[in-house]
């Protein structure tokens, strides 16, 4: 019988989409990663293709993935970044040996040192929310406007404005309750 997980949140910022593998953090958090196998779906799809993952790599990329929730939240919030996940990102991008391969397209693809290293990929992940921090990217790191949500996410929108991890998802639900709520008499 084939499990049916959760879908994932993908987006076009590797490190706030790798956050977004667990989802409504304040609310009755959405683990969509919880398994091995999730974790090998997740990074095929994100341009990371690794053959297998062990229980101690899916622990390893959940503390990774918590401890870039934690500095992309306290840098959104112009707080001071927490020093135990600012050694957990720099040791698994360390610990990472991918490189960067040009293709014939002009596109960046990743190669990692084996079939099934696991530990590149997240070194990749690691160094995406290394650049966010650093301020490389052009947008604007924020949380999301939804109490249950709160997701960091990477707005280049022209304004820098947005208010939503998704519109599809964060935004249409406070839209929804903000519109019942005005029914009520």
């Amino acid at each position: 019988m084939h499990d049916r997980f959760p879908d994932f949140r993908l987006g076009k910022v590797l490190a706030t989409s790798f956050t977004a593998t667990l989802t409504e953090r304040r609310g009755d958090p959405v683990e969509r990663i919880p398994v091995p196998r999730r974790l090998v779906d997740w990074l095929a799809v994100s341009g990371l293709a690794v053959q297998s993952c062990t229980t101690a790599q899916l622990e390893l990329a959940r503390e990774l993935r918590e401890s870039i929730h934690a500095v992309l939240t306290a840098t959104a919030s112009q707080e001071d970044l927490p020093a135990s996940a600012v050694q957990v990102i720099n040791a698994c991008s360390a610990q990472g040996r991918a490189a960067a391969i040009l293709t014939p397209e002009g596109n960046r693809q990743w190669r990692l040192s084996s079939p099934s290293c696991v530990e590149d990929a997240l070194g990749v992940i690691a160094a995406d929310a290394i650049s966010i921090v650093a301020g490389e990217r052009d947008g604007k790191l924020a949380l999301c406007a939804s109490p249950t949500c709160r997701a960091a996410f990477f707005d280049t929108s022209q304004s820098r404005s947005r208010k939503w991890c998704e519109m599809n998802t964060c935004g249409n639900r406070q839209k929804k309750a903000r519109f019942n709520a005005n029914k009520r008499p």
